[in-house]
């Protein structure tokens, strides 16, 4: 787990803390992240903010390397970029990564067809981007609104996205990934506005299949970031831990959305803009307003006056500004058009996509406190040596705050529950394993 306060050298404007954990049931972590804040002001300027979270698919080693070299690939394009705008630079690198996990799957037996998840958010002066391919995800939380901002690339999130519903649909099937086949669409969205105390949460699927919407949102609410990820990963491991599980939070402590002073902004592609049709109208009347004006003190019946050539050539080239000014803007409005138009495989930039309450709960701190009281039991069957006296502690500081209404103190206060909880869980583990070792 690393906590990143604010630099002293310049404000970055967010804090953010990260966790990735190996699971209760796995020998390896195919997960990767990668956090990577700007440095400086002028680096912050340029592209942002670069957070990405990635879960590998395919053999231990292939999903691993895959993973590994989603978050390092996406890290370098992205900076790299020469695109003018975030989502053109995000949409490349990722494909970036695409190309390049695919052609070592290619030329390498044991790597073949390895494939990996990938979820890049960027938090930059014109507002959050998420570049996402896969089923691990990105939410937003804004005054109790918990929003997932990205479509899951899953069976069931496609079937019913068209509609069809139904008990059978398996849960782990993914639908697109980075490295499989030599291209990928990749969903871009946003820009998503930032204000302060919003909070970004990245995480793999570790997370989600275990942990509800609802909770990652109150815990989010009630915690700070290095203590939220801790408790999230503890939690999802509490409840049988079968994945890999990786989670980052980004907090904005300060505003950093807006025009950087004295500096003019590149023009997002995202974003909306002058339409280039609105340019090519006011051509195509200035042009009218030129022929009108030569008509007006023309006459087409007076030998003499055509037979006067000197305007003619003005009004040729007015007419081909305008017919050429005309063109480029019908072509640029059908290809926007072509663009936007909804096609059979999701395409991004539509979201949030679903919509969570995330205010902090009596029904909450139970859950939590049944997760722990599972493990109590499983202790209590197995006689496993644990010490329950600091959980104990814990637990009654909840019981005091519930009892006096203080809904959020309780939650932390069974938070601290969970992780004492993981901590003898841990312990109990390391003894077993190593009774074990002595046995052999």
């Amino acid at each position: 787990m690393s906590q990143s306060p604010v630099p002293e050298s310049w404000n970055p404007g967010i804090v953010f803390a990260h966790l990735t954990d190996v699971g209760m049931r796995r020998a390896n972590n195919q997960d990767s992240l990668a956090c990577l804040p700007a440095k400086s002001e002028e680096r912050f300027w340029n592209r942002g903010h670069l957070f990405v979270v990635a879960d590998g698919m395919g053999a231990h080693a292939a999903g691993e390397l895959a993973s590994q070299m989603a978050t390092e690939r996406i890290a370098m394009q992205f900076f790299r970029s020469h695109a003018s705008s975030t989502a053109d630079a995000l949409r490349a690198a990722v494909s970036d990564a695409n190309d390049e996990i695919h052609q070592r799957g290619q030329n390498n037996p044991e790597f073949h067809n390895m494939g990996t998840t990938a979820s890049a958010l960027v938090l930059s002066p014109s507002g959050a981007f998420v570049g996402h391919v896969g089923d691990s995800r990105a939410y937003r939380l804004r005054a109790g609104k918990f929003e997932q901002l990205t479509f899951d690339h899953s069976l069931v999130w496609e079937m019913e996205a068209t509609g069809q519903t139904g008990q059978g649909i398996p849960k782990n099937v993914i639908t697109r990934s980075l490295g499989p086949h030599a291209v990928v669409d990749v969903d871009v969205e946003g820009p998503f506005p930032i204000e302060k105390d919003d909070q970004f949460l990245l995480c793999s699927d570790g997370l989600t299949g275990l942990v509800e919407d609802d909770e990652i949102g109150a815990l989010l609410d009630c915690l700070p970031e290095e203590k939220a990820v801790r408790v999230l990963v503890d939690l999802a491991n509490l409840r049988g831990g079968p994945d890999n599980t990786s989670v980052i939070i980004v907090r904005v402590v300060d505003p950093i959305v807006g025009k950087q002073p004295g500096v003019p902004q590149k023009r997002n592609r995202s974003e909306p803009a002058v339409s280039r049709a609105i340019l090519a109208t006011v051509a195509i009347c200035l042009t009218g307003a030129l022929l009108l004006g030569i008509l007006s003190v023309v006459d087409p019946y007076d030998p003499d006056q055509l037979g006067d050539q000197n305007w003619v050539g003005p009004m040729v080239v007015a007419l081909l500004l305008g017919m050429i000014t005309s063109a480029i803007a019908i072509y640029e409005w059908l290809q926007v058009r072509k663009r936007k138009r909804p096609s059979s495989s999701h395409s991004g930039n539509q979201g949030p996509y679903r919509e969570y309450d995330a205010t902090p709960t009596k029904a909450l701190y139970e859950r939590l406190g049944e997760t722990v009281q599972a493990l109590r039991d499983a202790a209590n069957q197995n006689n496993w040596m644990m010490d329950w006296q600091k959980v104990d502690a814990f637990q009654d500081e909840g019981r005091v705050a519930i009892e006096t209404k203080n809904v959020k103190d309780a939650i932390r206060a069974q938070s601290e529950a969970v992780i004492e909880t993981m901590n003898q869980l841990r312990e109990q583990n390391n003894r077993a394993a190593n009774e074990t070792a002595i046995d052999h």
